[in-house]
C-alpha cells in the first residue's frame, strides 16, 4: 500500500514539472515552443458571477459582488504574452477583479477571423492565453465580440464581407443590425467563440468562470436614427442567441450610455442634443430580456471638451446618479460603469483633474455598494504596462507611473472587498494590497 502511494506522489510529481517546464517553454514574449497539455484540474479555482436582481452575486454563495476593474482592450492584438501576463498581474495587485477587453480582430493583417468562419489559429491561441493567463490571476474578463467602430475591422468589415460576397447591402455600416447574411456571419462567430476549447487549459469558453460576461458590441450607434428599431431587434436576438449556447455567463450590450429622443424627461442628462441622435437608447436597449447588466461609458472631457471642472463635475455626477437611479428601480438590474476615461490635465498644484472626476464615480458606486444597490462597478480606460506606445490613447496611462490615480485605485478596491470579504477571500490573492483586511 506504501509502494503505492509513493508511486502515485511520483507520477503527480512527474506530470507537474512536465506542466511547469511546458508552461514557461510557451509562455515566452514571441510564443515560444513545446507541446500545449492541457491539465484543467491545476487551474486555480472560481466561479460564476450570477445576476440576482440589481446585484452581481457569487453563485456559490450568493454574496454580493461589487468590481473595481480596468480595460486593456489589446490583450489579444499585442503579441506579447509578457505585457499580457504583466498587466493582469498588476491588476491582481491593485486589488482589481475584472477586466474589459477585445476577443475580436476582424479582417486585416493578424486578424482573429481571416473572413466569415474563417480563423488563425496562432491568434486564437493568443485569445486562450489572455483567459488563461486571467485565471492564473483570479482575474475575470468581460469579452466584447465586435466593434462599432472601424478599428479591428469592426460592423463595417462585415458589412465589406457581405457585399464580396455579393450581397444587395447598401454602403451604410446600419446594415450590420438588419442584413441577414451579415446577422448570420456575426452568429458563425458568436458560436465559434463560446465552442472554442482553449488550448492551454482545455477549458470549453462557455465553461469558463474566469469570463465574467460576454458584450454584444462595443459603443454602439447607428448613421441614421431611424435604424433604432434594428438595433433594438439586433440585441434581442443576438443576446438570446448567446444563452442558447450558454447559460453559464451574463451578457450585456456595451452601451455608452445615451438616452434616446423619446426618453424626454431624461435628455438633459445627455452630453449635448447630438447624443439623442445616434439609434441607441440606455432604457429600452437594457431592458431586453436576455441582457443581464446595464453598461455605461463616460468621457466627460470627450463630450463635453469646453465646459470648465466645476460643469464636468455637476454633468458627471448627474451622469452616474441617473443611470444608477433607472437601473435599481426601472430596469431592476445592476449597471456596470464599463468604460471611465479622464485626460491627464495637470493642475498648478500637480494634481489630475483626472483623479477628481474618477473619484466621483468610485465615490457613487461606493456608496450604491454600501447599501447593495444597482451601481455594481467602474472599469477604468485604460491601463496599460511601460512600453506600449503603440496602444497609447488620450486616456491610456501606466497606473504606477501616477501615484495619486494608483493609491485611488487601489483604496476603492479594498473598500469594495471590505464590504463583502467573502468575495475578497476567493478572488484577491494572498499577496493582494487587501489581503491584510480582517
Amino acid at each position: 500500500m506504501e509502494r503505492r502511494v509513493y508511486t502515485l506522489c511520483g507520477l503527480l510529481l512527474l506530470i507537474t514539472v512536465g506542466y511547469l517546464n511546458w508552461y514557461s517553454s510557451s509562455s515566452g514574449s514571441n510564443g515560444g515552443g513545446g507541446i500545449k497539455i492541457p491539465i484543467p484540474w491545476l487551474q486555480p479555482r472560481m466561479g460564476f458571477v450570477g445576476r440576482n436582481s440589481t446585484r452581481f452575486v457569487d453563485l456559490d454563495d450568493g454574496s454580493p459582488v461589487y468590481i473595481n476593474g480596468w480595460n486593456s482592450y489589446w490583450l489579444l492584438s499585442s503579441g506579447s504574452k509578457d505585457w499580457v501576463s504583466e498587466m493582469l498581474r498588476r491588476g491582481r495587485e491593485m486589488g482589481m477583479t475584472v477586466c474589459r477587453t477585445w476577443a475580436f480582430s476582424d479582417g486585416g493583417p493578424d486578424a482573429l477571423q481571416i473572413s466569415p468562419g474563417r480563423f488563425d489559429e496562432h491568434v486564437f491561441e493568443a485569445l486562450d492565453f489572455v483567459i488563461y493567463e486571467a485565471r492564473r490571476n483570479h482575474i475575470r474578463l468581460i469579452l466584447c465580440l465586435v466593434n462599432n467602430l472601424n478599428a479591428f475591422g469592426g460592423k463595417a468589415q462585415y458589412v465589406r464581407w457581405a457585399q464580396a460576397a455579393g450581397e444587395n447591402v447598401t454602403t451604410s455600416s446600419d446594415s450590420f443590425f438588419s442584413n441577414p447574411t451579415i446577422k448570420g456571419y456575426y452568429k458563425n462567430y458568436i458560436k465559434a467563440i463560446l465552442t472554442r476549447r482553449n488550448s492551454y487549459s482545455g477549458v470549453r469558453y462557455f465553461d469558463e468562470p474566469a469570463i465574467f460576461a460576454w458584450e454584444l458590441i462595443n459603443e454602439p450607434r447607428c448613421v441614421s436614427n431611424s435604424s433604432a428599431p434594428h438595433l433594438q431587434a439586433w440585441i434581442t436576438e443576438m443576446a438570446s442567441y448567446i444563452k442558447t449556447w450558454d447559460k453559464n455567463h451574463l451578457v450585456t450590450v456595451g452601451l455608452e450610455g445615451f438616452y434616446g429622443p423619446q426618453r424626454t424627461e431624461r435628455l438633459n442628462i445627455n452630453p449635448g442634443e447630438w447624443a439623442a441622435s445616434l439609434c441607441s437608447d440606455f432604457t429600452q436597449n437594457s431592458a431586453v430580456e436576455h441582457i443581464d447588466f446595464a453598461s455605461v461609458h463616460a468621457y466627460p472631457d470627450s463630450w463635453i471638451p469646453r465646459a470648465s471642472l466645476e460643469e464636468k463635475i455637476r454633468y458627471l455626477s448627474s451622469w452616474v446618479d441617473s443611470h444608477v437611479n433607472d437601473s435599481e428601480h426601472v430596469l431592476r438590474k445592476p449597471v456596470l460603469f464599463s468604460e471611465v476615461g479622464f485626460h491627464r490635465i495637470v493642475k498648478k498644484n500637480e494634481t489630475y483633474d483626472r483623479d477628481i472626476l474618477l473619484k466621483i464615480v468610485y465615490d457613487k458606486v461606493y456608496e450604491s455598494a454600501k447599501k447593495e444597490q444597482a451601481g455594481a462597478g467602474a472599469l477604468i480606460w485604460q491601463l496599460m504596462v511601460e512600453g506600449m506606445q503603440t496602444y497609447h490613447d488620450d486616456f491610456s496611462l501606466v497606473a504606477r507611473q501616477h501615484s495619486p490615480t494608483y493609491k485611488l485605485i487601489i483604496q476603492q478596491s479594498c473598500r469594495l472587498q471590505k464590504l463583502f470579504r467573502k468575495e475578497a477571500k476567493t478572488s484577491i490573492k494572498a499577496e493582494g494590497p487587501c489581503s491584510k483586511l480582517h
